[in-house]
């Protein structure tokens, strides 16, 4: 029988992964074919600092769990 619990999980962050790559390609392309290069490096700039920010909460939350446990 198959875990369910781990094939969610594992649904949700291959969603999750296709969603950014969706957002870094198709984005930043779109921001560069209309605004030009220096607008899509900066389009990274900002993509990366909020992922960044994002697996600093993560990393957080984790830590705060494996303290709790």
């Amino acid at each position: 029988m198959r875990d369910l619990r781990k094939y969610a999980s594992q649904t949700q962050n291959r969603l999750v992964i296709g969603l950014l790559m969706l957002v870094f390609t198709l984005g930043l392309g779109l921001i560069w074919y209309f605004y030009g290069g220096n607008a899509a490096l900066l389009g990274l700039l900002c993509l990366g600092s909020a992922v960044v920010l994002v697996l600093m909460i993560i990393l957080i939350l984790n830590v705060i769990g494996r303290i709790a446990q």
